[in-house]
């Protein structure tokens, strides 16, 4: 099976976009910056600097919105930074009306001067403060190109992905496609600490380039969950279906607000390393109300209202794995030309023949409660084993919303769990 397939007779230009997306297992550490934290009145606002995502961030719920919609009481996960990021990237090899839909789609009125500029450009800002190292977050974010030498790719697209998207550049040999399989297999394993394995797969000798794009994230709790206190508890997947999880609990002061508008409470946990995993409960028959009522707006209204609040916080173990045909999706957000015969790739190369048949976007994630100091963990814990007086119970035993936000409003992951 060729990823990538074009028409007529001139020479194929084969372009396999492969998202990769990872979330590694949330492991937990001791209350370390705790005391400090819990001394402010309310959660600090997440400022909005420069490292925030270009674009429209409404391209982030749309998408979400698309994707829920084609899998209805499905689980959903998925990083829409990497996926604007991608197509700000390919966007610089497309002309005309194909171009257009996708600078569109990304939020922007108008392709070429100042704004579009500005996209490119904030995205390797963004690029540059996201892969600078830290102590306790790890977060890698990148792309790769994978080339057949003795095909022409314009110098531009190649100097500008290099230049502004930090991209890697690899000659490959596509004319032996198990060794070019096993090159870029053997790379995406690397960039995510061997948890997506054998991502390209049945290449054939059509391929002249293969784009991947991974997004690597891995964070401690800043305060931990005891595993003596995980029990199986009920989980209703829906008013009929009820399932036994592994349920998490903590008591402790979260980040804590109930949307009366949209029908929802939201309990933010924090990272070590200024990132937070937003958890969105929709009151019972609600989750559609609060799904249309995604936005960047209402994110916002969510991270300046968020306030300190003793909670008895119920959350499962779950691990979760979405995998997605985004040539199937992005069309209803209105970028269709690029995987039709009417696609205009000539920033690419001079063939003019040539469209994107697949884009194929993974992403995994594994929450759970144990971390590298767990005896000092556990040690921790015995403090919150007795009853505290105003301690408000939030469980989340029915279908959730989940959010990666770091220090902005950069949404770095995505997700619905409706069956942990």
């Amino acid at each position: 099976m060729s990823y990538y397939r074009t028409r007529g007779s001139a020479m194929q230009l084969c372009l396999l976009f492969c998202l990769v997306l990872l979330s590694l297992q949330v492991a937990s550490l001791p209350r370390r910056h705790h005391q400090a934290w819990r001394t402010k009145k309310r959660v600090r606002e997440l400022p909005v600097v420069s490292t925030a995502a270009p674009g429209n961030q409404n391209f982030t719920f749309n998408l979400y919105r698309a994707l829920a919609a084609a899998s209805p009481d499905q689980s959903i996960f998925f990083s829409p930074l990497s996926i604007s990021m991608s197509l700000a990237l390919i966007s610089l090899g497309t002309r005309s009306n194909t171009k257009a839909q996708i600078l569109e789609g990304l939020g922007l009125t108008i392709q070429g001067g100042p704004e579009e500029e500005a996209l490119h450009r904030g995205f390797h800002q963004l690029l540059q403060v996201l892969r600078q190292p830290r102590e306790d977050l790890q977060l890698g974010l990148g792309t790769a190109l994978f080339v057949l030498p003795t095909v022409y790719i314009q110098d531009t697209f190649l100097s500008a992905a290099r230049t502004l998207y930090l991209a890697d550049t690899f000659p490959t040999n596509f004319r032996d496609p198990e060794a070019a399989q096993k090159q870029i297999n053997d790379y995406v394993a690397k960039q995510t600490k061997g948890k997506i394995v054998d991502l390209v797969k049945d290449l054939d000798s059509s391929e002249i380039m293969v784009m991947v794009n991974y997004i690597f994230f891995k964070a401690k709790w800043e305060t931990s969950f005891d595993h003596k206190s995980t029990q199986k508890q009920d989980f209703h997947v829906t008013s009929e279906t009820v399932v036994q999880v592994p349920m998490m609990r903590r008591e402790d002061e979260y980040h804590y607000l109930l949307d009366r508008e949209l029908y929802c409470r939201l309990v933010g946990v924090p990272y070590q390393g200024n990132a937070t995993a937003l958890f969105i409960l929709p009151n019972q028959g609600r989750m559609e109300q609060v799904e249309a009522g995604l936005n960047q707006e209402t994110l916002r209204k969510w991270l300046k209202n968020l306030t300190r609040r003793k909670l008895q916080l119920y959350l499962p173990k779950f691990s979760m794995e979405g995998s997605y045909q985004l040539e199937k999706v992005l069309p209803k957000l209105g970028i269709r030309d690029i995987f039709t015969s009417q696609a205009d790739l000539t920033g690419f190369t001079n063939h003019s023949n040539i469209q994107v048949s697949e884009m194929v976007h993974r992403a995994v994630v594994e929450v759970d409660e144990s971390g590298t100091k767990a005896a000092a963990a556990t040690a921790m814990v015995v403090a919150f084993r007795s009853a505290r007086i105003g301690a408000q119970v939030v469980a989340f035993n029915r279908p959730f919303l989940m959010m990666i936000v770091e220090n902005t409003e950069n949404v770095l992951f995505l997700g619905r769990v409706t069956r942990p």
